[in-house]
């Protein structure tokens, strides 16, 4: 018997390691949501220096996603493989370094945890399918966008491009849109962004998002076709709204500090991807029109 003949008869063993492996995915998604924006920050720098023809920045050590091994922010102890062990080590260490004792950030152990609650409420829906095997991917991706732009108010063309092609690719097998829909998801998503951004900065002189939230949202017509894109921005702009002036009013957040729009972008097309269906049909019962 296969690995996968095994894992598609034995459904609590495919949902552990769904689970185990989103673990240690989310160990590494902490690494990119750091590293990734230095990484493009140096590329940046770098073209503009080559661009006013200045001489090459010293920029220290070189980083990648792979390298250096990750180190302690405070005192810059190696983290050992022991050490490293996804929420298990923090446990251990009691959210300390082992070398200087200070206190190690929860939101390590907590982007584990929830990566793998994620990905296990995705294997969980879909089970052993084709669905499952390219929306947990898609969820990483989508963690880690919203970390980042949560962090950087920006999201990256490096994530978010291969997650748009993969979903034009998995379109011509239908697996959630067909590609008709996916390629008039793409466009309508991208443009429907596109034009209440200039729309807002006509109006107010103000940009009121960026354009890795046209792509975002181009991502889930591909993946989910134009039919999702009307529920997504909705769901979006009510998360928004509610987790935006809650920070305003609860944690006294700067009303001119902009909040990023990309991790509601990304929490609604999640939810749509896996509820959408039951959710259009609430509504319609709700209005009377089911």
């Amino acid at each position: 018997m296969s690995i996968l003949q095994l894992l598609h008869s034995n459904p609590a063993l495919f949902l552990i390691s769904i689970t185990l492996l989103s673990l240690t995915i989310g160990s590494f998604l902490n690494v990119v949501a750091y590293r990734l924006p230095l990484i493009i920050e140096r590329e940046w720098k770098g073209q503009c220096r080559e661009l006013l023809e200045l001489s090459k920045e010293d920029g220290g050590d070189s980083i990648s996603l792979s390298h250096p091994r990750s180190a302690c922010p405070k005192c810059g102890h190696q983290i050992t493989a022991w050490e490293n062990i996804p929420v298990i080590s923090y446990l251990i260490l009691q959210g300390r370094c082992s070398e200087c004792n200070r206190p190690i950030s929860i939101r390590y152990p907590l982007v584990e945890l929830t990566t793998a609650l994620l990905s296990l409420v995705v294997a969980w829906h879909f089970g052993f399918s084709w669905q499952t095997a390219v929306a947990v991917p898609l969820t990483w991706a989508l963690i880690a966008l919203t970390l980042i732009d949560f962090d950087h108010q920006l999201l990256p063309d490096s994530i978010v491009l291969p997650a748009l092609w993969g979903g034009l690719l998995i379109s011509l097998f239908g697996v959630f849109a067909d590609t008709h829909s996916a390629i008039i998801g793409a466009i309508t998503g991208y443009l429907s962004l596109w034009t209440i951004f200039h729309l807002f900065k006509l109006l107010t002189g103000k940009e009121g998002m960026g354009y890795g939230d046209f792509k975002l949202l181009a991502l889930f017509g591909v993946w989910l076709g134009w039919q999702s894109l009307i529920q997504i921005m909705l769901l979006s702009s009510v998360v928004g709204a509610v987790v935006g002036i809650s920070l305003i009013l609860f944690r006294g957040r700067d009303r001119n500090i902009p909040i990023p729009f990309g991790p509601y972008l990304a929490a609604a097309g999640w939810i749509s991807m896996l509820w959408g269906d039951q959710i259009n049909a609430a509504y319609l019962n709700w209005a009377g029109l089911g």
